[in-house]
């Protein structure tokens, strides 16, 4: 996990690179409301946070939690970002391309961007408007123009293998010097911000304020806090630092001049927050699940819950302390008597958490999830959601954490499986490869042999030069490791006898990363003083543990694989004569960076587009790029070969309808195309629909069918040729509505994909007659055998008009439609069992003739009727 931490107005979060030239511009693409209202709604409380799935930073308003602004990093996407922020200032730096670019704060507009190696092993710091790029692996530490990225100033030189920090409260800052147990306070070079006069010539340091930067930074205080080469760490407090001494398990604290030493009873491998606010120092057990506060001299120690191979150093917080659980996601919560309250749970998406203390708020983010946490002063928790604008096809769901492996039994380790010495003139130098630490972190390894007090080094260490020996006299020196639970076996070196008659160091060493991984070292042959040289004795220099490599030429070929990958790292190489003398070490060698071919590509998914026919998209999670950005994809579909862009997704097109497409996909970087993951799927089929028959009322009709959609959500549609249609989803039939009865219906339902395919079935379906009754209940009058004859039938709606026949109660007739008298006039058979009314309905008598609504009877009205 990466902790980026801090108070007030400063904050790094620590990550690696080597300082090398001014390049071009970063590209940056922003999005959402204008830059000229970015400038205006510029929060104090807010904190930007990385995505790495989109590709983007977010800036998140501290106040509503809620994402004011997202800015997309092009080229970016899936890789780790290290952001550095002030009030006026974000800088960014792509760790797998090493790019380092600056975003004005105050107009959104994009400043200079510099380049750095790629991998682990540089630092930049930023506050107010001061910059810094730390070399940690050469010790090299130099202040920039957090406009420009230009250099202010001389640079500072420290020892290799320094361990940077950021700034305090009061703009100052620290590092650590393991290999002189020092703690260092640099102080900037200041910016004037008052113009030069007019015709005055411009101060040669830049400053990006209309001013410039005075002198050059420096070191303004050096304190010891260990040994020589002890294992430490550093966290930057609101004024001045803490420091643990993993080696003896003591905390010490600066504050202004006051120094103070605590010591500590660990039980295992200590950690504490790279940025501490407040006056608690939490140090972690990484292995017990334990915290102990430290506040003066008053130490308290709290259990965390759960058990964790991922639990990462506590960090205090408005009374309380948060420990994240990189393996679930998990930020446990205790108060300040050490009670376990509600955890924070984010699905992290596999990739470590962050943790930064802004302006009054604790931000919590998962470069891997959509979404983060803040946390304001009374420990109120919100949810953000960094995507609140998502596109159409997602990113690929994040792959499971793995689970969980159970701790082997615990107990004082191993002893070192190789110990090797060699002497120079009343020298010697001891090396020895890694102990087993039997379920417990080694905390220190004890050197013995040469008379004087046990020489204690940090457990990364592996190697120990021993002064003030006696020409002549034979030494036998052993190692040993201690953890939690005690000192674990001796391990004896060869015996050695230092000499005057020793070798001329090697005067420089080359390095050079390969694409297989390996390392390839040389070296001028190194001048034996009459003695042959019988081999060399390479020691590694970087951020991680140590390791030592024999040779018997001027070269070395570390094998692929020995180095971390993306990890900045130099060497020092010895040489040793035919009569065991050693030189001293050579000059560092500059920094590599090992890489290889990346890996396969995770949760590969090929799926049918469900927008377009004959296409298929495939997603998947970024593999570990091995120390080398990507610059592509390598896919190999149905077995043709083509080169796709760096985005996680792409949509492969030109397949015939339900075809089988296989995808195999490498990763490609500097080295070649990497391992390749497989995944298969096909494309659409074409919908079908079957008619299975029809149902009419009088005025409707209702279609019944069977419609697959093919892969792609689908709509069906009824039609009725001249009458109207409707659609409907595709559960098994529709129904059309609006018809009139006695009607026949040719019909036609479709079936409709969002890939625009379709797929119809018709038929011809008829309407029900609609039959009313003849109405007389006077038959003397109107019925069968009466003097004036029957209900008379016109051929117009008009009793003016002719007649052509005359009908009878109760016989029937198909009613056809109605309309109203074209006279107006009303007919009134109420006497005789019928109605009043002025409408007349076109019936099928004689052809198609009109008869007097009034004598007309229909079971629902006119209503089913279309009017004539």
């Amino acid at each position: 996990m990466s902790w980026n931490l801090r108070s007030g107005r400063t904050g790094a979060l620590i990550t690696g690179g080597t300082i090398v030239a001014l390049v071009a511009v970063l590209g940056l693409t922003l999005w959402g409301t204008g830059a000229a209202n970015h400038a205006v709604a510029s929060f104090d409380v807010s904190s930007w946070l990385w995505s790495a799935d989109k590709g983007e930073v977010a800036r998140v308003n501290g106040v509503t939690g809620k994402v004011d602004t997202r800015t997309k990093i092009t080229d970016a996407q899936g890789h780790t970002m290290q952001v550095t922020q002030s009030d006026r200032f974000v800088i960014l730096r792509d760790v797998n391309t090493g790019k380092v670019s600056v975003l004005d704060l105050s107009s959104l507009t994009l400043g200079a961007t510099t380049q750095a190696t790629p991998g682990i092993g540089v630092v930049v710091a930023v506050h107010d408007d001061t910059a810094f790029i730390i070399d940690t692996v050469q010790g090299q530490v130099r202040q920039l123009d957090p406009m420009t990225l230009l250099p202010v100033g001389e640079t500072l030189s420290f020892p290799p293998n320094i361990s940077a920090g950021t700034f305090d409260d009061n703009g100052r800052l620290w590092l650590l010097v393991p290999s002189e147990g020092t703690v260092v306070g640099i102080d900037a070079a200041k910016l004037t911000t008052t113009a030069p006069a007019g015709g005055a010539a411009a101060s040669p340091n830049p400053g990006g304020q209309g001013g410039g930067f005075t002198g050059s930074p420096a070191k303004v205080k050096t304190i010891g806090v260990a040994e020589p080469n002890h294992d430490l760490a550093l966290s930057i407090l609101d004024s001045g630092v803490a420091v643990l001494d993993k080696t003896t398990t003591t905390l010490t604290t600066l504050r202004g001049d006051a120094v103070k030493k605590v010591p500590l009873k660990l039980d295992g491998e200590g950690g504490i927050p790279d940025r501490t606010v407040g006056g608690d120092v939490p140090v972690t057990v990484i292995d017990g699940s334990h915290v102990y506060v430290v506040d003066n001299d008053r130490v308290s120690d709290f259990t965390v819950p759960g058990d964790s191979p991922k639990l990462q150093p506590c960090v205090a917080w408005s009374g309380r302390f948060y420990c994240a659980d990189d393996a679930t996601g998990t930020v446990y919560v205790l108060d300040g008597q050490g009670k376990a309250l509600e955890p924070i749970r984010i699905q992290a998406g596999g990739k470590p958490l962050e943790i930064e203390v802004r302006e009054d708020r604790m931000f919590i983010n998962a470069p891997g999830g959509s979404t983060a946490r803040v946390v304001d002063a009374k420990n109120h928790v919100t949810t953000v959601d960094k995507y609140a604008n998502d596109v159409l096809g997602g990113d690929a769901p994040p792959a499971p954490p793995p689970p969980q492996q159970t701790k082997p039994p615990v107990t004082a380790p191993g002893a070192p499986a190789r110990v090797n010495a060699v002497a120079g003139n009343m020298t010697a130098r001891i090396t020895w490869t890694a102990a087993p630490p039997n379920g417990s972190a080694v905390t220190k390894y004890v050197v013995e042999g040469d008379g004087a007090a046990p020489h204690e080094v940090g457990a990364s260490q592996r190697a120990v030069d021993i002064a003030g020996l006696t020409n002549g006299q034979q030494y036998r020196f052993t190692v040993y490791a201690v953890n939690a639970k005690g000192s674990g076996p001796k391990k004896a070196a060869n015996p050695v006898t230092p000499t005057r008659d020793v070798p001329d160091a090697p005067p420089s060493v080359a390095a050079v990363a390969n694409p297989d991984g390996t390392v390839a070292l040389t070296w001028p042959a190194a001048n034996g003083q009459g003695h042959k040289i019988a081999k060399y004795v390479i020691t590694t220099v970087g951020s991680g543990e140590a390791k030592t490599f024999e040779s018997a030429q001027p070269q070395f070929s570390v094998p692929a694989g020995e180095l971390p990958y993306g990890t900045q790292v130099a060497f020092k190489v010895a040489a040793i004569n035919d009569i065991g003398g050693s030189s001293a070490q050579s000059p560092l060698s500059p920094s590599v960076v090992p890489f290889n071919k990346p890996g396969a590509p995770g949760a590969l998914s090929v799926k049918a587009s469900t927008t377009k026919r004959g296409t298929v998209v495939a997603t998947w999670k970024a593999p570990a790029d091995n120390g080398s950005p990507l610059t592509g994809y390598e896919a190999t579909v149905n077995g043709t070969k083509q080169t796709i862009g760096t985005a996680l997704t792409h949509e492969f097109a030109g397949f015939k309808d339900a075809e089988a497409v296989t995808i195999q996909l490498r990763a490609v970087n500097q080295a070649g195309p990497g391992a390749p993951a497989t995944g298969s799927g096909a494309t659409l089929a074409a919908p079908k629909m079957t008619v299975a028959g029809a149902t009419a009322a009088l005025n409707s009709i209702t279609v019944r069918f069977t419609a697959t959609d093919g892969g792609a959500p689908g709509t069906c549609k009824l039609e009725a040729a001249g009458a109207g249609s409707t659609t409907g989803t595709c559960s098994g039939s529709l129904t059309l509505n609006g018809l009139w009865p006695n009607t026949a219906y040719n019909y036609t339902v479709t079936i409709s994909n969002g890939a625009g395919m379709t797929a119809s079935g018709t038929g011809t379906v008829s309407t029900p007659v609609y039959k009313g009754t003849v109405v007389c209940t006077k038959t003397s009058y109107c019925g069968h055998g009466a003097s004036n004859g029957g209900i008379w039938v016109y051929t117009g709606p008009s009793q003016s008009g002719s007649g052509i026949g005359d009908v009878y109660a109760p016989d029937q007739y198909t009613a056809i439609c109605w309309t109203n008298s074209s006279t107006n006039t009303s007919i009134n058979a109420e006497p005789y069992g019928g109605k009043k009314s002025t409408q007349w309905i076109k019936i099928a008598f004689k052809g198609e003739n009109y008869i007097p609504y009034a004598w007309f009877d229909l079971p629902s009205g006119t209503g089913p009727l279309k009017q004539c």
